[in-house]
């Protein structure tokens, strides 16, 4: 055979997709709904990496940090930047306090001129909520006049809040390279970190694995739409002489047609989907459309691999089939599928795995190839199995109703069908598995509790350095949706100048907050406590509060300027014991109420202040919030959780239920056009049932029982291979086994319940299609 008549059944069968008739362009299109769909979620995964690269290089590009760097003078190019970020409602939002030292001070990436004092520029994104009713306590906190807004150069995603503020007298309040930094250029001094936790990169691995496998399963469900019409009018072909071969390379020719068409849609709803990415924000997180450009190289894997699996998937199932001139023979007994070669795939997938297991965090980087290969031969593993399995099980199935035998008979002449209609369901669902349980097991290891007790209080203000520790109290405590507060002055008290004097904690508070700390026996104004620490050998060398002895309170500033206040410990100091605070810390050292160190001023102290809010007022931390920044613009509360998350393991868990949607939506639509498909090309068989008296009721039953028989089949492989998967990535990290069973079972559900959806609005054109006139032809 040669090359040249390829090409030319090749070429026949595409102008059978376009111009054969309304059943070829209708199929045609079919499959290229179906491979676009696919092939836009590839597109957008693949460009999920450069997106995440831009948003971090966006992110180097406007820091302004000077660590390790030489201390900088005032000069014609330097700027003084204050950190003045803070948080509304949930959302984070980045601000900067900017006063330029020169004409030739950097400007911030996305911003064309400094903001004159008392003016900021903002993000698109912060505008549009300042300008809405939702923003109107931001607007307390944020009252100066917009000035402009900041290009998309200088934000990392689309939804970002952010600003830049114009200030005077930054420099006076000292230049401490943290908060206050004193900067020549923006950028980061350093590189990134190219050492990466092994675990991490596992995670990423599985998810893109987990998340693409379904998408691939699909597309190659898909060039199989309207595979039996197709076979008939190939028939036809084999009365004018074409042989066997023949047939089934213009078959794959037709297969070609639709999914370079797909191709096509697929880019239009990538373009589209890329859009629509750009205004909407996802668990926090969002792009600029032009961030998401997949790599050329994957964009030409994409256009080349998408067609040929076609051609390929289309040849393959044509093996089973006998296209003769009178008729296509399909529907005699198919031939008993074989198991042995189906349990190869996951075996080998596990044998890839197997080297791997016990290496953990501290065995070193996992081998990116044997775990990708693994995990795709163990999920291919689930479209091998799952089609022997409905065929297995549905030639046992006994009699029933009538609906239900409708059901059987047709699942057991098209067993194969049905398994793929449901095998991107059963791959998403084994993977989803696999990954919330090693989530879950490895969510103790980057979660941490912080030991804030949240019924105690649930923000903490730090009271500005010179600031009047009793005031901030009383605004605090006056604020709308404070309960209660408990404020203190916390520092250091040595016996001595020098490296060699021993120290100890100093507590400055009333007796109600000192209360919050330690077991008092009783406390009046002018008492004062001596607390032992839980563990003496966490304090090893501290100074002993002893009466009459002489100390003096530290300070971290010049000492030239601020010389060491000296403090005389009372003699009728009491004993205390130490309880945990409301952060969890059990302190040491001693308890001083006000009155016993009287007015001096002491050096070194810094006042706290820890607030109990109304959490049934929806607003109420953020009225505690405004109040602060009225306190000091600077000095942005502390929200207190339970447990705190590492950052990147968070972004990688955000990515899966992020993926997850799309894919999920992907599975939806697909399976949708599926049914559809499966329901025309049943079009004649169900109005001859209903005009031989059938109950549309039945037949409406007997399509829910197609879909649900196989769908339980698939859940149940789906969540032992996800199990077993789990189980193996777990052993791989060197976790203990452990099944999350509320995760499986969940995950199961969503799969069961995307089928019941779709199962539902196929339900109108399946009633649409049962009427007896669809017996007409012409």
């Amino acid at each position: 055979m040669s090359l040249r008549q390829w090409w030319r059944d090749l070429a026949m069968g595409v102008r059978f997709a376009f111009a054969g008739g309304r059943e070829g362009w209708v199929r045609a299109l079919l499959t290229a709904v179906g491979v676009g769909l696919g092939v836009a979620l590839l597109l957008l995964t693949t460009a999920l990496p450069n997106a995440l690269a831009v948003r971090h290089e966006r992110g180097d590009a406007r820091a302004d940090t000077n660590y390790g760097q030489r201390e900088l003078k005032k000069a014609d190019n330097t700027l003084v930047s204050v950190d003045a970020s803070t948080t509304f409602r949930d959302s984070y939002v980045r601000g900067r306090d900017l006063e330029p030292e020169g004409p030739k001070a950097p400007l911030p990436p996305g911003v064309a001129k400094f903001p004159a004092a008392g003016e900021m520029v903002v993000s698109p994104a912060l505008k549009k909520l300042l300008e809405s009713p939702d923003g109107k306590l931001l607007r307390e906190r944020l009252p100066n006049r917009i000035a402009g807004t900041i290009a998309e150069s200088g934000l990392i995603g689309s939804h970002e809040l952010a600003f830049y503020r114009g200030a005077e007298g930054l420099a006076a309040q000292g230049v401490n390279g943290v908060a206050t930094t004193r900067i020549d250029k923006y950028g980061t001094p350093y590189p990134s970190d190219s050492n990466s936790d092994p675990v991490l990169v596992l995670l990423v691995l599985v998810v893109f694995v987990v998340l693409l496998m379904p998408v691939a399963v699909f597309i190659t469900a898909a060039v199989r739409f309207g595979g039996e019409r197709r076979d008939r009018r190939l028939a036809a072909l084999r009365l004018v002489g074409a042989d066997g071969r023949s047939t089934r390379r213009i078959a794959a020719g037709e297969a070609l047609a639709g999914a370079v068409l797909g191709l096509v849609l697929g880019t239009v709803f990538f373009l589209i989907g890329r859009e629509v990415a750009g205004s909407i924000e996802v668990f926090g997180q969002s792009v600029f459309p032009s961030y998401l450009n997949p790599s050329p190289l994957l964009v030409l894997l994409v256009a080349v691999t998408v067609p040929a699996a076609a051609v390929l998937v289309t040849l393959l199932a044509l093996r089973g089939v006998v296209i003769e001139p009178l008729g296509v023979v399909r529907t005699a007994k198919p031939a008993r599928r074989r198991l042995w070669w189906r349990l190869l795939l996951p075996l080998a997938g596990l044998a890839m795995l197997y080297p791997m297991v016990g290496q953990g965090r501290e065995g070193g980087d996992f081998n990116q190839y044997l775990v990708t290969g693994g995990v795709i031969l163990l999920l291919v593993g689930v479209t091998a199995l799952l089609p022997w399995i409905v065929e297995a099980v549905v030639a046992r199935l006994g009699t029933g109703g009538l609906s239900w035998q409708l059901a059987v008979r047709r699942l057991q002449l098209s067993s194969g069908t049905a398994a793929r209609m449901v095998n991107g369901i059963a791959v998403a669902v084994a993977g989803a598995i696999a990954l919330q349980m090693l989530f879950a097991g490895t969510d103790s290891d980057y979660t941490k509790s912080t030991g804030y007790d949240l019924s105690r209080a649930q923000m903490q203000v730090q009271v500005p350095e010179g600031g009047s520790l009793d005031a901030v109290a009383k605004e605090l405590a006056a604020t709308k949706g404070v309960k209660q507060v408990y404020a203190f002055e916390e520092g250091y008290v040595a016996d001595g100048p020098g490296d060699e004097a021993r120290w100890t904690r100093a507590t400055v508070a009333g007796c109600a907050t000192l209360r919050e700390v330690a077991a008092l026996p009783s406390c009046h104004e002018g008492d004062t406590f001596a607390v032992q620490g839980p563990d003496p050998q966490d304090e090893a060398g501290a100074m002993p509060v002893e009466p009459g002895r002489k100390v003096y309170f530290e300070t971290s500033d010049d000492p030239e300027k601020h010389k060491p206040t000296a403090w005389t410990v009372p003699k009728d100091v009491k004993q205390a014991r130490s309880i945990a605070d409301p952060t969890g810390y059990k302190r040491g050292g001693i308890l001083i109420t006000p009155s016993a160190v009287g007015s001096t001023a002491l050096p070194g102290v810094r006042g706290q202040v820890y607030v109990r809010i109304d959490e049934s007022l929806p607003d109420a931390a953020e009225y505690v919030r405004n109040t602060a920044a009225r306190v000091s613009p600077h000095e942005e509360p502390m929200t207190w959780a339970s447990s705190e998350r590492n950052d990147r393991y968070a972004t990688i868990r955000t990515g899966l239920f992020v993926g997850a949607a799309c894919v999920l939506a992907l599975i939806g639509a697909s399976l949708l056009v599926s049914q559809l498909e499966q329901l025309r090309e049943r079009k004649k068989l169900l109005s001859a049932l209903v005009a031989f008296g059938t109950r549309r009721r039945t037949l409406s039953l007997s399509v829910l029982w197609q879909t649900a028989i196989p769908i339980t089949l698939g859940l149940l492989l789906a969540s032992v291979v996800g199990l077993t998967l789990g189980a193996v990535l777990m052993r791989m990290t060197d976790t203990t086994v452990r099944v999350d069973w509320p995760s499986v079972l969940s995950m199961t559900g969503v799969g069961a319940g995307v089928v019941l959806v779709v199962t539902l609005l196929s339900l109108p054109p399946l009633l649409r299609l049962m009427r007896p006139d669809g017996l007409r032809t012409e």
